[in-house]
């Protein structure tokens, strides 16, 4: 396996870490993968379901809406059966976020000015401490304090970062200090720019998104340059992907986003090749069932799936497992970069899918074994499975 590897110098932004549950926010702890709900709150079995969903797909923290009573009264049942932290989404009723502290809410999303009263956003605040909830404070291109739209006409990154500025003041007059900052917009280059500003400004933990993105793919393209811009910048703590689609696809692009920048490792990365004339099996309909298959793997492992010898074995060269197309429906096999064997057309996938958990089982032995041994855990010998 060749040594190169670009993205080890990425130097992330330094900010303070807070905690959002059991999850670590900010210093060097990993990027947070975040979703949103779209079930009704008050509708605990089917939040529940969802959650559920978004956890298998390897969510880190998920928020849910909570507009009325309804909402903050399901959510004690919503955390005691989920895995992950809840962060309860308020917007204007600082009643609700009081409600939600007691629930069992991890974190609170509100804009501290939007509450009310000095007296209103104490009593959040002091919810906030009574309960070990920490803040995002969240700042959006769409719904600016008029102020700050008189002032400068129009959002802008001057703008949003004043918000943002603003609103963290307030908890800090507050001797409230476990909280993170969002400036999000749909406009790629505000959001940006907005970020970037703001991370020069402060040093707060912050989480980062491109709101109301749109449709899974376009949504994704727009998401992936806006986030991966910044997070190749070194900025950014926690993150959400907003798609109009179900909350486990926007964990599953925000996970090949970190795996993209080498940010974060989880589950079979496949390298596949984009199908041709040469290709010796379909390379498509490969991919996808391997995708499909291999979607409970959580063990970080590298697959290339290469339809015929032209970067076939190059691409091998560079990942734990491979397959390349090759002549009279038999295709070669590589293990740690080497050829190993071949396999008929016919058992190719259920092969393949075997060869992969085999070799996540050893990984796992080997780790499992080294953390009862002490010893800092290391890759196995990846060519000791077949």
């Amino acid at each position: 396996m060749s040594g190169y590897r670009p993205y080890q110098y990425i130097e992330r932004r330094k900010s303070r870490q807070i905690h959002v549950g059991k999850v670590a926010v900010g210093g060097d702890a990993p990027i947070s993968i975040q979703t949103m709900t779209n079930t009704l709150t008050s509708d605990a079995k089917a939040t529940i379901e969802q959650i559920r969903r978004a956890e298998l797909a390897g969510v880190d923290i998920v928020r849910v809406s909570c507009p009325d009573e309804e909402s903050t009264a399901a959510l004690a049942e919503i955390v005691h059966e989920v895995n992950v932290p809840i962060v309860a989404d308020i917007h204007f009723h600082y009643k609700r976020a009081i409600e939600a502290a007691k629930a069992g809410a991890a974190c609170l999303r509100i804009n501290p000015g939007n509450i009310g009263s000095a007296e209103r956003v104490r009593e959040v605040v002091n919810a906030a401490k009574d309960h070990n909830c920490s803040i995002r404070i969240g700042v959006n291109a769409g719904s600016l304090e008029k102020h700050l739209l008189e002032k400068y006409g129009e959002p802008n990154p001057d703008a949003l970062v004043e918000s943002a500025l603003e609103h963290a003041k307030i908890l800090q007059d507050h001797d409230f200090h476990e909280f993170k900052i969002s400036v999000k917009a749909s406009d790629v280059f505000l959001a940006v720019a907005a970020y970037q500003q703001l991370a020069e400004a402060c040093d707060h933990p912050l989480h980062i998104g491109i709101t109301e993105a749109g449709s899974r793919r376009a949504g994704t393209v727009k998401s992936s340059i806006g986030l991966g811009n910044l997070l190749w910048a070194g900025v950014g703590d926690t993150m959400r992907v907003s798609l109009s689609a179900e909350p486990e696809e926007e964990v599953l692009v925000g996970w090949d986003i970190l795996k993209s920048l080498g940010l974060r490792h989880r589950g079979v990365k496949i390298i596949s090749c984009p199908s041709c004339a040469r290709q010796g099996f379909n390379v498509i309909q490969t991919v996808q069932t391997l995708e499909d298959r291999l979607a409970h793997i959580k063990t970080p492992l590298t697959l290339s799936i290469i339809g015929c010898v032209v970067n076939g074995p190059g691409e091998a060269l560079m990942t734990d497992l491979g397959v390349t197309g090759g002549g009279s429906g038999r295709h070669m096999v590589y293990s740690a970069g080497k050829q190993d064997h071949t396999v008929p057309s016919g058992s190719m996938i259920d092969h393949v899918v075997d060869l992969v958990e085999q070799r996540v089982a050893l990984i796992e032995a080997e780790a499992a074994k080294e953390k009862a041994e002490g010893v800092e855990p290391a890759l196995p010998d990846l060519e000791t499975v077949k």
